[in-house]
């Protein structure tokens, strides 16, 4: 981990220099990548497409590190006392000897993960996606080698597009592809069922599809991925996950993290990738990406129906409008109760009006955290990093910016995370065929009416694939592996005991008030499952991560 002895190339890099790539293939990852440097130095990555992340030595003696542009693979650093260190994951890095950030604990409860730059550990840090490094004479410089740029056309071909558009999803898929038995993920969604049907065309023979399952009304999607199965004639396998695959797993799955990671999907993630791995699957395909590229999560349309507030006069907003609906008349009138909730969400801007929505922010700080720990953390810093990278594309449509926000918070540090992580514990390799370099570049310059038209979510996506998916999956309402937690946890007392004992456990700790507990399991919970039980998931899987810390640290130095 010494920046003179050591390197870290992991991934699956496409060097779109042909002679870079030839001498990948000859030579390995690592030559190619000193060749790129040489050739085009901090720029290198904008020369290689793929997932990746690395670290090598320059020829004066320094070190460059960067990570693909949606950080599918994860590099942590720490630069102390003029030397850096790095690996893979945070606690390689930190090796036993970093202390907990507190702030860190507070960005996990607001974005039930933990985002990049910060981890966990003090003075350890995470490259953020399409981010380089370069250490030179005990010097760090941390900076994007790409950020988002959107040419926004008004006018286009459709039919070209489609064309386009097919041909690339085939030539992303198969590169994808690793030799082996064929499968994927396959949630009856428009992304995975798509991935499922393009295997086919790839390599002329179905693809072996893995799906999971919930005896739980309203969260189960089977009969959405059954016929995606039968539209493509998949290998199909479905698994059910019921309470006690979580009592079994829940302590496994957060302590096989770097850090704490809330995000409840990845429990049935877990269990589709083991049923893929005990298939033969060595290298499963997932979805994920589709709907942030091409317009498809239903928070874009809503937020449009806020920003076309921005359109009505100032002088009406500010004089009339907002006065009125703000002085609490009419509260008891549904109508214009609806109306000042309107006013008062659309008068935020993006992206501080998603603190509005915010789990930890709704229930109340003060209400929900001790007093001790809210003092020792800036509550402004996770709205200061949103700001940030709110402000970083080059784009003029609302939609386009939102897109790119989702790239480094919905994807980059949540949704590829939670695939990753649990894939590579089920033993698998994963790809993601929808994060295809020439997909997103496509993308890029696709027009944004194209994206959302209206207020129609992903309308190119749908009506170029119309005839290619089942029309029920392309009117289907998203909802991909969630997961019934907080239902089951209010009907099965084994789960609750688990879930109430990890939690208390953050109470023990200090960060979560006793009468906030208190309150979640005896009545909250019962009110509103759905809502609080992800509360006490996000708090679970904390709690979860640290014992399993405590367990591996004991087993060290045993």
């Amino acid at each position: 981990m010494t920046p003179s002895s050591n390197s870290l190339i992991i991934g699956k890099p496409r060097f779109l220099d042909e002679d870079l790539e030839k001498l990948a293939a000859s030579q390995g990852a690592l030559a190619a990548w000193q060749a790129a440097y040489g050739r085009y130095g901090i720029q290198t990555p904008n020369h290689v497409a793929g997932d990746y992340a690395i670290a090598f030595q320059t020829p004066d003696g320094g070190v460059f590190m960067a990570v693909d542009k949606f950080a599918v693979r994860s590099l942590c650093y720490r630069h102390k006392d003029r030397q850096l260190s790095f690996a893979e994951r945070a606690d390689e890095v930190a090796g036993g000897m970093a202390e907990i950030d507190p702030q860190a604990i507070f960005d996990y409860f607001y974005f039930h993960t933990i985002p990049s730059p910060r981890t966990i550990f003090q003075g350890v840090y995470r490259l953020p996606p399409a981010h380089y490094a370069i250490f030179n004479n005990g010097v760090l410089t941390v900076a994007p080698y790409w950020v988002p740029t959107f040419e926004e056309p008004r006018q286009a071909s459709f039919d070209q597009l489609r064309t386009e558009f097919r041909e690339l999803l085939q030539q992303a898929v198969a590169r994808q592809l690793d030799g082996g038995k064929a499968g994927c993920f396959l949630s009856g969604g428009t992304d995975s069922s798509t991935v499922a049907g393009m295997i086919g065309q790839v390599l002329g023979r179905p693809a072996a599809s893995y799906s999971i399952g919930f005896e739980a009304e309203g969260y189960d999607e089977m009969e959405f991925a059954r016929l995606a199965s039968k539209q493509f004639n998949t290998e199909h396998h479905e698994y059910y996950v019921t309470p006690q695959d979580l009592l079994r797993s829940i302590p496994q799955v957060a302590a096989s993290y770097d850090q704490p990671f809330g995000n409840s999907s990845a429990l049935p993630a877990y269990y589709c990738a083991k049923m893929a791995r005990e298939d033969g699957v060595t290298r499963i395909l997932a979805g994920d990406g589709g709907d942030e590229l091409f317009g498809g999560n239903s928070r874009y349309s809503k937020q449009r129906v806020f920003n076309f507030y921005q359109n009505v006069p100032g002088v009406i907003r500010e004089s009339v409008l907002e006065p009125f609906l703000g002085t609490g008349i009419g509260k008891g009138i549904p109508l214009i109760r609806k109306a000042a909730s309107y006013v008062e969400q659309a008068s935020v801007p993006m992206p501080d009006r998603l603190q509005m929505y915010n789990l930890v922010t709704r229930l109340g700080l003060k209400q929900v955290f001790t007093e001790g720990f809210l003092s020792g953390v800036d509550l402004a810093a996770p709205l200061q990093l949103q700001r940030q990278v709110w402000n970083s594309p080059q784009a003029s449509s609302a939609t386009n910016r939102e897109l790119a926000f989702d790239w480094r918070f919905t994807l980059g540090e949540n949704d590829l995370p939670k695939v990753c992580g649990t894939t590579r514990l089920a033993g698998l390799e994963v790809g993601f065929p929808m994060l295809d370099e020439e997909l997103l570049e496509f993308s890029l310059k696709l027009p944004t009416d194209y994206k959302l038209k209206g207020l129609k979510l992903r309308w190119f996506f749908k009506e170029a694939l119309r005839g290619f998916l089942p029309d029920e999956i392309l009117t289907k309402k998203k909802q991909g592996f969630g997961l019934p937690f907080g239902v089951w946890t209010a009907k099965d007392s084994a789960l609750k005991s688990l879930a109430e004992d990890s939690v208390r456990g953050l109470v023990d700790r200090e960060i979560l008030r006793a009468d906030f507990v208190d309150a979640l399991f005896s009545r909250y919970l019962y009110e509103h499952p759905g809502y609080y039980g992800e509360m006490i998931w996000i708090s679970m899987m904390m709690e979860q991560w640290f014992r399993g810390q405590s367990a591996r640290s004991a087993s060290a130095n045993s």
